[in-house]
């Protein structure tokens, strides 16, 4: 699957979420993101140390984010496959079983259609990735 869409990164970030990456990255090093479908959490980015879940052959892999590799099912995938996903940040509780939970900030999935034109800008969001 092309990780691209007219030379356009399916998943990005803010500068908030990247920052939020990396005050999780010192208590956990290495992590992953999975495009929760509903369910007990809604449709929130659930952050998980990556030997804490198990990517399954249905997942798609969407990008990276900062490092960090980004899911998404197969069935959700298809659904939203025109657009892309900006992963923010929010003031609240992340989801029960994410990463972000406890830290009074959360993850937030926001997204805009590809060639449609931007019907608004998201402040803080990264068009490319930075080392």
């Amino acid at each position: 699957m092309e990780q691209m869409v007219n030379g356009e990164p399916r998943v990005l970030a803010t500068d908030a979420a990247l920052d939020l990456i990396q005050e999780i990255q010192q208590d956990y090093p290495d992590i992953l993101f999975h495009q929760s479908g509903g369910c007990c959490d809604g449709s929130s980015p659930m952050c998980y140390p990556t030997d804490d879940f198990m990517v399954g052959d249905q997942d798609v892999k969407l990008g990276e984010i900062g490092g960090v590799p980004v899911y998404i099912s197969a069935s959700q995938f298809e659904a939203w496959k025109h657009t892309q996903l900006i992963i923010d940040v929010v003031p609240g509780r992340g989801g029960m079983f994410s990463l972000d939970n406890g830290r009074e900030k959360r993850f937030l999935t926001r997204s805009r259609m590809f060639g449609g034109g931007e019907a608004c800008t998201i402040p803080g969001v990264r068009t490319r990735e930075t080392s």
